[in-house]
């Protein structure tokens, strides 16, 4: 059976990342591999909010970013996800500024994913969230998906 992964808007972005500090092509590097090889090991699903994301300002590679993604389903986002977006942060567990992290993490909550794939490990794949992420949605009695990078779950 297939794991669930819910792509969040750091994955199509640096899949197509043009900068060329070594850090950057790193991450770049393992998002490709990821999703040339691993992905299709998982069911991927992906939302508007990513999309809206996407669209928004100008950066190089737009265009090849969003069309990365354009035939991945997208899991609906409803009232019940922007109320649990609105605990998170009350909570302190997101920050008030950055609505995206909050949204992503509720979407794959709400949508019972096993996985939220990121590269941001500043909000979401951090150690140092995760005790807080799953004790909020233990109070809240939904699921709590494991928020990893591609590097933790690439084949060899």
């Amino acid at each position: 059976m297939k794991l669930s992964v819910y792509l969040e808007t750091s994955i199509p972005s640096f899949y197509h990342e043009t900068r060329i500090e070594p850090e950057f092509v790193a991450i770049r590097n393992w998002t490709r591999l990821w999703w040339d090889n691993s992905k299709k090991g998982f069911i991927c699903y992906t939302s508007e909010a990513v999309f809206n994301e996407l669209e928004s300002g100008e950066y190089p590679k737009k265009e090849e970013k969003i069309e990365l993604i354009r035939d991945i389903p997208i899991l609906e986002i409803n009232d019940e996800i922007e109320e649990i977006v609105e605990v998170y942060i009350s909570n302190y567990l997101m920050p008030k500024d950055d609505l995206g992290d909050a949204l992503h993490l509720a979407i794959a909550s709400f949508h019972k994913m096993d996985y939220l794939l990121t590269w941001n490990c500043k909000h979401l794949a951090n150690a140092n969230k995760k005790k807080h992420i799953r004790r909020i949605n233990e109070r809240l009695r939904i699921h709590t998906p494991d928020v990893i990078t591609p590097l933790e779950i690439t084949e060899d």
